[in-house]
């Protein structure tokens, strides 16, 4: 087993498939040794949301946190799918999270934690990277997270 992939079983996670595009765009794009994931949900293994609802009003920051966990394990799907092999990613480049907020919500980059310290958990210090945490007042199907990643690959 690859050792990524054994590093995400040991920590009690269980990989979804990756998830498959409704509209007209791919999950993932490559340009040189860079591949650029689209935007990623919080839905689980069956296609449900596990969370709906704005962050500091339908939920806390510990949901929105468990949200971004599992959209990040969504991230990181789409990944295998598209590279087969995990250890083939070099590190994680820069994380861009949007968290669908209440007016008034300001923690964003609490609830964007718990998607920052999942890849430190699984990629170690190759996880470390660049993040963005921006509030917006709607995202699509009333998710409350949404996370496109950058990551450096090799052959």
């Amino acid at each position: 087993m690859a050792r990524i992939e054994k590093r995400i079983e040991e920590l009690g996670l269980v990989l979804p498939p990756s998830p498959v595009p409704k509209f007209t765009y791919i999950p993932c794009s490559r340009t040189g040794n860079l591949i650029y994931l689209s935007g990623q949900d919080c839905r689980d293994a069956t296609g449900t949301l596990i969370y709906e609802g704005k962050l500091g009003r339908e939920l806390t920051i510990e949901q929105g946190q468990e949200a971004a966990r599992q959209t990040i394990l969504n991230c990181i799907a789409v990944m295998k799918g598209y590279l087969g092999d995990l250890d083939r990613v070099v590190r994680i480049v820069k994380v861009l999270g949007f968290v669908n907020s209440a007016p008034g919500f300001a923690d964003q980059p609490f609830v964007m934690n718990g998607a920052s310290d999942l890849l430190v958990d699984i990629f170690g210090e190759n996880g470390k990277h660049a993040r963005s945490a921006i509030g917006t007042s709607e995202l699509p199907f009333h998710t409350p997270v949404e996370i496109e990643l950058i990551a450096e690959i090799r052959d």
